[in-house]
């Protein structure tokens, strides 16, 4: 199982991850704007291109991944939600199991289920108020 960290912004996560790149080095992937998702509610023209998902490839196997949190659909970035640890189980038995373990006494946000990318996905903050999101 791989773990990554997942960052979030208040509408500037382009502007961080090219500084995160220009530092760090590694090759930036997985860009997709508000604009490519299916399913949501009428956005303004500026939180259509605003980032839904970008990751940074840094170092031996490591992700940065990152997201703008968009007011417009009742999120506001601050400190305690800008930070998430993203688990990569290597099957959902494993994801169900360290969903239902760490998220134990803690407070659901996305139950596991199938996602619009191709993946099972869920989050939760766990009793101690640290963010987690598993991604299979």
């Amino acid at each position: 199982m791989k773990a990554h960290f997942y960052l979030n912004f208040p509408g500037n996560t382009e502007e961080a991850f090219s500084f995160y790149q220009k530092t760090l080095g590694g090759e930036l992937g997985g860009t997709m704007r508000y604009s490519e998702v299916p399913g949501l509610p009428p956005l303004s023209e500026g939180d259509q291109e605003k980032i839904m998902h970008i990751s940074l490839q840094v170092g031996n196997g490591m992700l940065l991944m990152g997201t703008d949190l968009l007011e417009s659909m009742g999120h506001k970035c601050s400190a305690g939600n800008n930070l998430h640890i993203s688990l990569a189980p290597t099957s959902r038995k494993e994801a169900d199991e360290i969903f239902a373990g760490l998220s134990e006494g803690g407070t659901v946000t996305m139950p596991m289920q199938e996602m619009f990318w191709g993946d099972y996905f869920g989050s939760f903050s766990d009793r101690y108020g640290i963010n987690w999101m598993i991604n299979c």
